[in-house]
């Protein structure tokens, strides 16, 4: 029994904050250094990152004067993280008949509430109270192949299940108060947003194959999350992308990834963590120039959304099918791990 990514939508708040963070922040660097950190933003191949904070870091903005704590953040995550879920599942429906949900997977790291999302987005979209939810918290970026993962296995267990999969983070509530160039350069990165997908039985669209996870050695420590009294304070470590490239080196990770097939042969969706994280890949598997195109204009587009990105790239490529008809999802987050899922395009 197989399962099936019928169809995908994506959502994104109204507000393009990236540039207004670039100046943000180049004010509060050492002048010294202002120089090296627009260069490197400007090479960060991102031109758009949305955030449901109108002009968050201009006067009266939210991170206007001194920094809210993180009561105030989790606030502003339990209005608008269902909302903008919602969004995503609107989009889904223009789609693709939603009707019949029977299991509910939602996947956010960027904010905690009781009743959690998964309820108040199951009472918002006037599910059944029957719906079997599962939320999956505080992964970072490899939710997205984690939920997948979950809604696989519901749907071989249960062939007539039709499984709705939501992930949504507000990455821009937990700016920093912070004038090191390393962490700006991380929160350069991140930005809001939702995706939602239908997972059945009936054949369509993406077919979901075998998963696979791995924990990288030695890299516990390069990407992580600590709470702090003003929000959510994200460290990801410049080691990332090396250690990433030495991981798709080893000939025995590479072939458990693809099943054995030349990387060249299949198409990827990796997720965009980064300019540097997208290039480490294709360098280390020698992929085409071409091979992570749609994953390097969601960065450009809509900057890392964590979870969500991953979606997004599935979303692309469901409307502009890439030539392979293998491929494999592939993403990295905390830990240092990666999780994904071979795929099959089926149309």
């Amino acid at each position: 029994m197989s399962a099936f990514v019928r169809a995908i939508g994506t959502a994104t708040p109204p507000h393009d904050i990236h540039h207004a963070f670039i100046d943000w922040a180049s004010a509060r660097i050492d002048p010294a250094m202002r120089p090296v950190f627009r260069r490197m933003a400007s090479r960060a191949g991102i031109g758009h990152r949305w955030s449901v904070l109108a002009d968050p870091v201009g006067p009266g903005g939210f991170y206007a004067g001194r920094m809210p704590g993180t009561e105030a953040r989790m606030a502003v995550y339990a209005d608008r993280a269902p909302a903008l879920a919602r969004d995503a599942v609107e989009a889904l429906a223009q789609r693709i008949d939603c009707g019949g949900i029977t299991h509910l997977v939602v996947a956010s790291c960027t904010g905690f509430v009781a009743p959690g999302i998964d309820q108040i987005l199951a009472r918002s979209l006037g599910l059944s109270p029957s719906v079997e939810r599962t939320l999956i918290g505080f992964m970072g970026c490899y939710a997205a192949a984690a939920a997948l993962r979950t809604a696989r296995h519901i749907v071989r267990s249960e062939p007539m299940a039709r499984v709705l999969v939501v992930t949504v983070e507000l990455s821009t509530l937990h700016l920093q108060d912070t004038h090191a160039i390393e962490p700006l350069l991380a929160m350069l990165q991140f930005g809001d947003g939702a995706a939602a997908a239908l997972v059945t039985s009936e054949a369509g669209g993406i077919a979901l194959g075998t998963p696979f996870a791995a924990a990288l050695p030695d890299s516990a420590d390069l990407i992580r999350w600590t709470i702090t009294d003003q929000g959510f304070a994200m460290h990801l470590d410049g080691a990332v992308p090396g250690r990433i490239g030495h991981a798709l080196a080893d000939p025995a990770f590479v072939a458990r990834v693809t099943g054995g097939v030349p990387p060249a042969e299949l198409f990827w969706a990796v997720h965009a963590g980064g300019r540097s994280i997208l290039d480490a890949v294709g360098h280390a598997l020698a992929l085409p120039p071409d091979a992570l195109a749609q994953s390097r204009r969601v960065l450009a587009e809509k900057g890392n959304m964590s979870s969500v990105t991953l979606m997004a790239v599935l979303a692309a490529m469901l409307a502009d099918p890439p030539p392979q008809r293998q491929g494999v999802a592939l993403a990295f987050g905390p830990g240092l791990a990666a999780e994904g899922l071979a795929l099959e395009h089926v149309g």
